[in-house]
């Protein structure tokens, strides 16, 4: 990090302390700026000072602001990554996206073996050994210590009892009709600007058909060695 103002500096510097000098007076959290303390004392009061100027949505912080603005309006992806075609809305998604390129882990398990490209993973990985189920089904009340467990567990169980989502342009079948919504916008919906196969020529503008391409350049091995007849696909 690097700022031509020390404020910017000294602020910075702040996200790396561990000191909490900042108590919320509602509950016993506390922070290490007062800009923290204050988003979060809004999530207390319902103050959400920052208003969208394309709707009717308000929300806690300039942060969230923007990420709405550019999910929803502008569709601008900043984020651009140096070595595939990926681009995102947000920097922390880049950053969780460069660790598939680099292998990088930052995010070790300290009972296990196990580690983690984000922390949102080594979180839900934890109740693996803490034993908390916080999932419930909703048929038989089995608990369950992951949401995707749960899913299984009742299209399996329960099929019976299940709703079933059909996704009208592959074989994916959902249990709930708002993850359907999920896997259209995701998977098959068209996109303005086309993914390009690093691989190959092929440009698709859609997500779906791009991944069903790539399955085809799995097993290739396109890096040769300059020294020897080695040949890998990494």
């Amino acid at each position: 990090f690097t700022s031509v103002k020390s404020s910017s500096l000294k602020r910075h510097l702040k996200t790396h302390s561990e000191e909490k000098r900042h108590v919320c007076h509602l509950c016993p959290k506390a922070f290490r700026t007062a800009t923290l303390l204050h988003n979060h004392v809004n999530t207390h009061t319902g103050n959400k000072p920052h208003k969208c100027s394309e709707c009717d949505t308000a929300f806690v912080t300039r942060g969230e602001l923007s990420r709405h603005r550019r999910y929803k309006h502008t569709l601008e992806k900043p984020f651009k990554c140096t070595i595939c075609e990926y681009s995102s809305v947000e920097a922390s998604k880049m950053r969780r996206h460069v660790r598939s390129h680099t292998g990088e882990r930052p995010y070790p398990c300290d009972l296990c073996s196990y580690a983690s490209k984000d922390a949102y993973k080594l979180k839900r990985h934890m109740l693996t050994h803490t034993g908390e189920k916080r999932y419930e089904c909703y048929v038989c009340q089995a608990r369950f210590t992951q949401s995707g467990t749960m899913k299984i567990h009742m299209l399996q169980k329960h099929g019976e009892n299940v709703p079933k989502h059909q996704c009208p342009h592959c074989s994916t079948c959902l249990s709930r009709k708002s993850d359907l919504g999920v896997h259209l916008r995701n998977l098959h919906s068209y996109m303005e600007e086309a993914v390009k196969c690093r691989d190959c020529e092929a440009a698709f503008h859609e997500r779906y058909a791009f991944l069903q391409h790539r399955k085809t350049h799995r097993n290739e091995k396109r890096f040769k060695c300059a020294q020897c007849n080695c040949t890998c696909n990494q």
